[in-house]
């Protein structure tokens, strides 16, 4: 992964600095947290390019793997691209080094924090953190200035995003537990990558429209 610019080291707590950094974490960081990452990335580029840097890690990665065909198909499926990737452990540093975290499951986001606890308020499952955006714009309907953002504005909107969300958690609750995580389809069949895809899909649609309707 390319080092951050002394700049970017040096503004780290700077709330209108950039990139704004995204993290996706899954188990093995080769179904799952490749597909959001690449995705995400993707779609971010289009929006706001060089404004946000997404990456993924794995609680237990099988480390310098590339993605899964399966997950591959998936991202060259909407657009992305797999060429390059290579699976990293999950660490503290890493950790240190962003801004917002989307875990795959429930038990990554637990794995996170213990990790870290410092991020309790900046790490989410995916489908989650979704359902709050939803819910954070129902309730700021009507409220959103339609002059667009700032590169600094922006970096300010997006690092203070993960406790806008969480005010609206109650307003996003899960029917079931499960309605949280991804489905994990490593050496499973094409039906549950496709179950992932299906499950994982909706979640990057709504943050990248989010970033659209902000950008």
């Amino acid at each position: 992964m390319p080092q951050p610019r002394a700049s970017e080291t040096e503004t780290r707590g700077d709330a209108t600095s950039l990139p704004i950094r995204i993290l996706t974490v899954c188990t093995g960081n080769i179904c799952r947290s490749p597909v959001a990452e690449r995705l995400l990335q993707a779609g971010l580029d289009q929006v706001t390019p060089g404004a946000f840097r997404v990456r993924s890690a794995g609680t237990r990665a099988m480390v310098g793997e590339p993605a899964q065909p399966g997950s591959a198909r998936i991202i060259t499926a909407y657009g992305g691209t797999a060429e390059g990737f290579a699976a990293r452990q999950l660490t503290p540093a890493i950790l240190r080094d962003t801004d917002l975290v989307l875990a795959m499951a429930a038990r990554h986001r637990g794995e996170v924090l213990q990790l870290d606890p410092s991020l309790l308020r900046r790490t989410f499952t995916i489908r989650e953190f979704a359902r709050m955006l939803d819910a954070l714009e129902e309730r700021e309907a009507g409220q959103r200035d339609s002059t667009p953002s700032s590169a600094a504005d922006l970096g300010a909107l997006w690092r203070g995003l993960p406790a806008r969300a969480a005010s609206v958690r109650h307003l996003a609750l899960a029917a079931e537990p499960r309605d949280n995580d991804v489905v994990d389809p490593y050496r499973r069949g094409e039906n549950v990558y496709l179950q992932m895809e299906d499950e994982l899909a909706p979640a990057l649609l709504t943050i990248l429209r989010f970033a659209r309707l902000h950008g």
